[in-house]
């Protein structure tokens, strides 16, 4: 589950608010070892991913760094390449 969540910091464009919403439904999915949680669960889930966005969008505020951004093409072709080399397909 995890692997499906990206860095999102130093990145032009900067990561959007469904991409952060995104890596923290995933991050909880994780923790939680729930895909979809039960009617029970489902009130605290909700609230610990929303919650969980809101510090990530603060996190993401606040750092800094001296590096120019990623440029999000770029790292897509790189990741291709990788994935071309590691399964063995053309990229």
């Amino acid at each position: 589950m995890c692997r499906n969540i990206k860095t999102l910091f130093n990145f032009a464009p900067p990561a959007t608010d469904a991409e952060i919403r995104d890596a923290s439904l995933q991050f909880v999915r994780k923790l939680s070892g729930f895909t979809a949680p039960s009617k029970t669960n489902e009130a605290a889930f909700a609230r610990t991913v929303e919650e969980i966005t809101a510090v990530t969008h603060a996190l993401l505020n606040s750092l800094l760094t001296h590096t120019e951004p990623r440029d999000r093409e770029v790292e897509a072709a790189r990741a291709k390449a990788r994935n071309a080399i590691r399964f063995g397909t053309n990229p």
